[in-house]
């Protein structure tokens, strides 16, 4: 297996950085209520663990978006699938991604939520490809600057697969994988 991926950000290095940036957080909202929202499906492991170590009152939302066309990036073209439910006027939001990659997504989405009055609107992500950043936005919370690979494992996927790795793993061959999409099953059992 080690041809095809290998471990980029281990267990133990993510759990200590979800910590890490729960703390800043915390800091950053005490006395407030933030709003996390997060963008289905890939965030909800790290939305998960992050809301554990963020003690204060919050609330969580959750987006489906859809990209437009078979393109495999989006160029920020999205429908939106499953919208919120909750007014935000006047309300600190934090939109929680597993990753930030060339922005343009992550720009149409926060442009619909200041659309929606939020007070205050911040990002927070696992992974920030800025390598690859082509809109103009600010990540305020990052947990790693990825590189420009392709990567599964901790919410993230490759035809719905992977999500529930513990580690998140750079894909070395991306064309064995398309070709064998359950290549990486071992890794799930051990």
């Amino acid at each position: 297996m080690t041809e095809v991926a290998s471990v980029l950000y281990g267990r133990e290095d993510i759990r200590r950085r979800v910590e890490e940036l729960g703390r800043a957080i915390t800091g950053d909202y005490a006395g407030r209520m933030p709003v996390l929202i997060s963008v289905l499906k890939g965030g909800t492991v790290f939305l998960a663990d992050l809301i554990r170590e963020i003690p204060l009152p919050l609330e969580v939302h959750f987006m489906a978006i859809s990209r437009y066309g078979d393109a495999e990036e989006s160029l920020g073209r999205v429908q939106i699938l499953l919208d919120l439910d909750v007014d935000l006027t006047g309300r600190d939001v934090l939109l929680v991604e597993d990753i930030v990659d060339t922005g343009l997504t992550l720009s149409y989405l926060l442009s619909v939520l200041r659309a929606r009055g939020a007070a205050t609107l911040e990002v927070c992500s696992l992974l920030d490809k800025s390598v690859r950043r082509i809109a103009p936005i600010t990540v305020r919370y990052v947990g790693f600057d990825c590189p420009d690979r392709f990567v599964v494992g901790y919410g993230l996927d490759f035809a719905e697969r992977y999500r529930n790795l513990p580690d998140i793993l750079a894909v070395e061959d991306l064309r064995a994988l398309r070709g064998d999409p359950d290549i990486l099953v071992p890794l799930l059992t051990g």
